[in-house]
């Protein structure tokens, strides 16, 4: 189990500032996109043009959809922070690791944990030794 705090208010703070910066470069990127088709949209376009549109505007569709699906970790980090749940691995009750955290602060699962689930999701994958 994981002992009480233990993140330090420094570490959880930079992990909360990091969070909360990837967010906002996500609503940004949104932002950039829906410009991006507006303009798009509003231009007249030879056949060409509007068939590469089209596979730009799918291609765009996709990137949206991966970003929604990450702002909604992110923002699950952050209520699991305000919870004081953050950092906790959802499947042992171990900590995480502050290091795992920096690298992919939407982590849920401690690496032991990551690694067995991932072996099931793929039983043809050997694991590395």
């Amino acid at each position: 189990m994981v002992p009480d705090e233990y993140l330090t208010d420094v570490e959880l703070n930079t992990l909360k500032t990091l969070v909360n910066d990837r967010l906002g470069a996500l609503a940004e990127q949104a932002r950039g996109a829906v410009r991006a088709y507006t303009e798009v949209r509003d231009r007249d376009a030879d056949p060409v043009d509007s068939a590469s549109n089209e596979t730009d505007l799918a291609f765009s569709q996709r990137l949206g959809e991966r970003d929604r699906k990450m702002a909604q970790k992110l923002r699950h980090a952050l209520e699991r922070m305000k919870e004081g749940e953050y950092g906790v691995c959802e499947r042992c009750g171990d900590a995480i690791g502050y290091r795992r955290l920096l690298a992919r602060p939407v982590a849920t699962l401690c690496i032991d944990c990551k690694t067995t689930t991932e072996m099931l999701e793929n039983p043809g994958r050997r694991k590395r030794t």
